[in-house]
């Protein structure tokens, strides 16, 4: 990989707000029964729903909503910071273009600094059926999420209208977990969570959760203090698929964490990067963007490994509040981002793992950047993928509360 002292990639990798909100995401993967209930759809055309939890509630007839809203020329915009392809006068060129394509005029704002907060502003409107103030949001799958699909606070896409995804989104997005059929989300971009470690410490490769378990490496291993993405690593330990998983594999996961002490150095929420090139520690579970940059930066020695045991797979989803202004505006922009021309560049930008898969061919022969295009923390192989699982999705509050009670004590002792 060619290297420059300070690259743009190395640069906004070292933004804060970009790289570190990932440790700002609590209760990930949350989902209920009732979100698959009304996600259900046919291929082509849209049925009615109604709000969760109120059976003689309102049914949204969506072939109506549909009907009845019109491009408006106005799209409001909120994502979180340097998550687009942006200039040195943080213009962004595939916004542009938009704009020149489609008349609509895009309102872009990077406001959203966690999920729980940005939840925290927006729910109370949503409740009031009150603008937001946006037509498009980016969540990532989590309680926050849920809690906006659970209370029929986001609109349901219209299928018909949305060709460019069903063509060229990535098999692992056309149908996730937390929302069926993507009904109500399209991802805008993915991560993954495995195992980093510094070559020139441990003496050779890391390749397995079994491998933490060396005597060798004791008080040199470093583990999230983010009990879902711990409780579903150990899982993946135990030979557990987090999905399916039962009480009983988390009292497995939780051993095998109990074994596993003595070797841990400390649960981190950030900072681990900084102490795997210090030396402070050998081996941590990582971030897939974060060893990205850091590799970037020259950090030959940092590897990301997705472990012989499986990684996981999280998402940052666009989706449309139920009181949207301009929603035809906002599902325009959705499909329009999952054209290879539009998703490379943004990726180009971004360096997380793009849900277009074609837009690799297009960063490699048109913007001429190899070492974005042949990275596999950003187009990873479909070994890699298929390697991949979703969180564990709870079935209720009183599931998530469960699990802190396993996981949590692991972290606090």
């Amino acid at each position: 990989m060619n290297r420059e002292p300070i690259t743009p990639a190395l640069l906004r990798g070292l933004t804060q707000a970009r790289v570190s909100r990932r440790a700002m995401l609590r209760g990930a993967g949350v989902a209920t029964g009732a979100v698959a209930l009304s996600s259900l759809l046919a291929a082509c055309g849209i049925q009615g729903t109604q709000k969760a939890g109120t059976a003689s509630g309102p049914v949204t007839d969506w072939t109506k909503y549909w009907a009845d809203h019109k491009k408006t020329g106005t799209l409001n915009f909120a994502n979180w910071p340097l998550y687009i392809d942006q200039d040195d006068s943080g213009k962004s060129k595939s916004l542009d273009d938009f704009t020149k394509k489609t008349g609509i005029k895009v309102n872009y704002k990077e406001v959203i600094q966690a999920n729980d907060s940005f939840y925290a502003k927006i729910s109370p409107l949503l409740k009031a059926d009150q603008s937001t103030g946006y037509d498009l949001i980016v969540i990532t799958n989590g309680w926050e999420l849920t809690e906006l699909l659970n209370n029929a606070w986001l609109v349901q896409l219209d299928q018909t209208k949305i060709p460019n995804f069903k063509a060229n989104a990535d098999r692992t997005v056309l149908s996730p977990s937390y929302d069926p059929g993507a009904a109500h989300t399209m991802v805008w971009q993915t991560g993954f969570t495995g195992l980093a470690y510094n070559e020139k410490l441990t003496g050779g490769p890391i390749t397995s959760f079994a491998d933490l378990l060396d005597p060798k490496f004791k008080g040199k291993i470093g583990l999230f203090s983010d009990t879902t993405e711990l409780g579903n690593a150990a899982l993946l330990a135990v030979g557990a698929d987090p999905a399916t998983a039962t009480q009983a594999d988390w009292a497995k996961a939780k051993d095998w964490l109990e074994k596993l002490k003595p070797n841990i150095a400390k649960f981190y929420d950030q900072g681990y990067t900084d102490a795997l090139q210090n030396g402070d520690i050998w081996i941590s579970q990582a971030w897939s963007g974060d060893i990205y940059q850091v590799q970037a930066g020259g950090h030959d020695e940092i590897k990301f490994v997705t472990p012989t045991e499986g990684q996981i797979m999280w998402h940052d989803n666009m989706c449309i509040p139920i009181t949207a202004q301009n929603p035809v505006d906002a599902l325009t922009w959705m499909d329009y981002y999952y054209q290879p021309e539009v998703a490379g560049a943004v990726e180009d930008y971004v360096n997380y793992v793009c849900p277009v898969p074609a837009a690799k061919d297009y960063i490699l022969n048109t913007l001429d950047d190899p070492d974005v295009a042949n990275s596999p923390l950003v187009f990873p192989s479909a070994d890699v993928l298929a390697k991949s699982h979703e969180y564990y999705v709870f079935k209720d509050r009183a599931d998530y509360d469960k699990w802190q009670d396993v996981f949590n004590p692991i972290v606090q002792s």
